[in-house]
């Protein structure tokens, strides 16, 4: 892990994480997906792990007023259970087949917002069993290959939440899932000495990130927001799809 290329990987790498932290929205996801370039996937996952950690904190401070506790407490039991799952089942499931899963997820879903009529329909309630689902379905996939964003977006997006308080409970839920996700990371030996190091020095990177995702998020207009949400939503689940086909 030397080089200028190693390092222009993961300074890009973790100012994604930043901003994704800040709110804007998918790039944390493409992070991973960067320093893959340069380094192999497994461990571009430990390493960034820590990175991500440090930015939740950030977020927090950012966001620490606008967030939905309803979805919240539905989301993060199932989160919490989909992540357990992803442990015990580490060794017999195929990192591919799980990242081709949560592409057609989100490719799915994001087809779906795009292409049917453009009606101004009410908010949905946040209902416990899909929420509980969804929040399996993020946990398993954040911790298999840090892709939890699709599946909660499939259940946050018809909530029609405002930006900021979609921001905020996004970095917040996120916030828990990588806490959790250190200590099955740490079992399974992908956090050792030689990350953290590197993950150290990309931390400040990533805190300035952050604020400059949060100051974005402010001025966007809120339907434009939402529609970067809907396409990057689009884009990642394509690159996951190619991803995971590739990896089979």
């Amino acid at each position: 892990m030397d080089g200028l290329g190693f390092w222009v990987a993961a300074v890009v790498a973790a100012m994604l994480v930043g901003a994704g932290k800040g709110g804007i929205p998918v790039v944390g996801m493409l992070s991973v997906p960067v320093l893959s370039l340069v380094i192999s996937p497994l461990t571009a996952a430990g390493l960034l792990l820590p990175v991500y950690v440090v930015s939740d904190m950030f977020g927090l401070w950012a966001y620490r007023k606008a967030y939905d506790g309803r979805v919240l407490a539905i989301l993060l039991p199932g989160a919490v259970a989909g992540i357990g799952v992803g442990w015990a089942t580490a060794s017999v499931v195929p990192e591919a087949w799980v990242t081709v899963m949560v592409g057609v997820i989100g490719l799915v879903f994001s087809l779906n917002l795009i292409l049917r009529p453009k009606v101004d329909a009410a908010p949905r309630r946040a209902e416990v069993a899909p929420g509980l689902f969804w929040g399996a379905m993020s946990g398993f996939t954040s911790f298999v290959c840090h892709a939890g964003g699709p599946p909660y977006q499939v259940y946050t997006l018809p909530l029609r939440m405002t930006k900021t308080v979609f921001a905020g409970t996004s970095t917040i839920a996120f916030t828990v899932i990588n806490a959790v996700k250190l200590v099955p990371y740490w079992a399974l030996g992908q956090l050792n000495p030689a990350n953290l190091h590197v993950a150290v020095l990309l931390m400040p990177v990533a805190a300035v990130a952050v604020f400059a995702g949060v100051w974005l998020v402010r001025i966007l207009p809120e339907k434009l927001f939402f529609r970067l949400v809907t396409w990057a939503l689009l884009a990642i689940s394509l690159k996951l799809i190619w991803d995971g086909a590739t990896g089979v």
